[in-house]
């Protein structure tokens, strides 16, 4: 398995919201605090979600209906 980039929340607790919702169907994810003082509790930061690579379509679309996210990357 190999973990890759899906987007980026605005803080922590959106962030694992969302990798929640992501994992409630089935896709592995993951959330990666932008900030080194993370460690300390939940961050105001920005986080990004990771996914297993081959979850990223799923995922994408999953965030798109449930959520109405649009990523402008894809082609």
């Amino acid at each position: 398995m190999s973990w890759t980039y899906l987007i980026t929340a605005p803080d922590q607790l959106i962030a694992e919201m969302w990798s929640e919702l992501l994992s409630s169907y089935g896709v592995r994810a993951r959330v990666r605090a932008g900030d080194t003082q993370s460690f300390l509790g939940v961050s105001a930061y920005p986080c990004r979600i990771l996914v297993d690579e081959d979850d990223v379509d799923r995922a994408r679309e999953l965030m798109k209906s449930e959520l109405g996210v649009e990523f402008s990357d894809e082609s």
